[in-house]
């Protein structure tokens, strides 16, 4: 007998965070686990998800089966004003964490940091800005199980929702996976630049794609 498939898309709320925290560890490289490059659970939960979840959770959702939280989208209404509150009040007690825990002496940890900064210094992580046609942004990750099951484009469709009320005009994102150049395709997003990304080339022996997709959102 086949299990009952009970999808519910919903807010984000508070006593999600822990677990949101730990899927996007789990999916942070390309759909695998952040530990294929960095350890440190509690600073990637941070980078990653901080903003998000504790300034902006009005504009997160998670979806559950069966009562069991399947994946989740983090977004951002602006994300020049994202990139702003991160850089004022994040950033510096991230990096006072990450240097009391140890991570920067982790040999893992070194190398990507390395392989991060050598991309910065030689121009590679630069992109044209998309913020004034698509000030929002987001990001989706669905657990491995959960997969092919139609729950990313069920978030998807709560969040432009949720845009379209707030007069948001558009929404913009970046996917460094094919899979997801592919599913952001299929959800009707535009293509607006294709580059490639060279600090993980260590890890993957080539460069990474970099696809930046955008939607324009019609106003209620």
């Amino acid at each position: 007998m086949l299990e009952t498939f009970n999808l519910v898309i919903r807010k984000f709320e508070s006593r999600d965070r822990d677990e949101v925290r730990s899927i996007s560890h789990d999916t942070a490289f390309m759909g695998q686990s952040a530990g294929l490059f960095f350890e440190g659970r509690e600073v990637i939960g941070d980078a990653l998800n901080l903003y998000f979840t504790d300034y902006e959770p009005e504009s997160c959702f998670v979806a559950e089966v069966n009562s069991v939280i399947a994946g989740y989208l983090i977004g951002a209404k602006n994300k020049i004003t994202a990139e702003k509150v991160f850089r004022d009040k994040l950033i510096f007690p991230l990096f006072w964490k990450a240097l009391k825990n140890g991570t920067f002496t982790n040999k893992k940890n070194i190398i990507f940091i390395f392989n991060c900064l050598k991309a910065l210094i030689s121009g590679g992580l630069r992109t044209p800005d998309f913020t004034k046609e698509y000030p929002a942004t987001l990001h989706i990750n669905i657990k491995e199980e959960f997969r092919g099951k139609h729950i990313g484009k069920a978030l998807i469709s709560a969040y432009l929702d949720y845009l379209k009320e707030e007069n948001v005009p558009g929404v913009h994102l970046a996917t460094l996976s094919r899979a997801g150049a592919d599913f952001f395709s299929k959800q009707s997003f535009q293509l607006l630049y294709e580059g490639r990304r060279s600090y993980f080339r260590y890890i993957l022996h080539k460069d990474a794609p970099l696809f930046i997709f955008g939607k324009k959102l019609a106003q209620v």
